[in-house]
């Protein structure tokens, strides 16, 4: 029989699959660890920070209830958001009186008062105006993503445009300005830019999704921007087969 040995019944024979590679028992309970950290970090770390949140609102706001309204004393274990509770409700109570002519009436005559006291009327005046531009459903504030080159030419970075600039500013620049809000990252500060509406590019990408690139460092890419990347890149870590597939299925059990 002199036919070729990759021939059987005058077929070609399927071509050798490629060896699994094959990892040992310590490099399986590693895929195993990683895969439960992916699991249950973000998990964790959320029910940390509401907890954290809930447990600051009631300890500032459970004190504050009188003894005969708090149902605390009335029970014989503690009430977890009793203070959040607390809040939401004294808040739309006094956005119910607020909308009626006695509370604007109130509302006008505390104003008044505030005016009239130097530092006071300044803080007080910047905050309402940020809440009621931030607030208002007309305003554009951080509803844009910009890219620009800051702090030179060369170097891009991450904005979120916060309005038009200043008249005067306009004036001064003879153009179009606007105001950009360049976050820090993570994001405990920021930098206000004032640069020429044309000197911006606006991201095809939503806010969240460059909050969340802010916020990650760069870690966390907008999935559906991930195909757009090139293919030639080299990956970024030396996680084995094995465990990136254990790991894709618990990203998708998280999910």
């Amino acid at each position: 029989m002199d036919k070729d040995a990759t021939e059987q019944n005058g077929q070609p024979a399927e071509p050798p699959r490629p060896r699994r590679e094959r990892i040992g028992f310590i490099g399986r309970l590693r895929a195993y660890f990683l895969a439960g950290v992916l699991v249950t970090a973000p998990i964790a770390i959320t029910i940390y920070i509401a907890w954290w949140f809930v447990s600051f609102i009631d300890g500032h706001i459970r004190p504050l209830i009188p003894a005969a309204y708090n149902p605390e004393n009335y029970l014989p274990f503690s009430i977890p958001g009793i203070g959040v509770l607390t809040v939401l409700i004294v808040v739309t109570l006094i956005g119910t009186f607020t909308a009626g002519y006695v509370g604007r009436l109130v509302l006008g005559l505390g104003e008044g008062l505030v005016e009239r006291m130097p530092v006071v009327r300044t803080v007080y005046g910047a905050v309402k105006q940020i809440f009621e531009t931030v607030l208002a459903k007309k305003s554009n504030a951080f509803r844009e993503v910009v890219m620009l080159q800051y702090p030179r030419d060369g170097v891009w970075s991450l904005g979120f445009i916060t309005g038009s600039a200043h008249p005067e500013v306009q004036r001064v620049s003879g153009e179009e300005m606007v105001n950009v809000f360049i976050p820090c990252a993570p994001p405990t500060a920021g930098y206000l830019v004032m640069v020429p509406r044309h000197a911006v590019t606006v991201l095809n990408i939503t806010v969240e999704d460059g909050l969340k690139l802010v916020m990650s460092g760069g870690i966390v890419v907008p999935t559906e921007r991930r195909a757009a990347m090139p293919a030639a890149l080299p990956p970024a870590d030396v996680t084995t087969q094995p465990e990136r597939s254990v790991l894709a299925a618990a990203s998708r059990s998280n999910r």
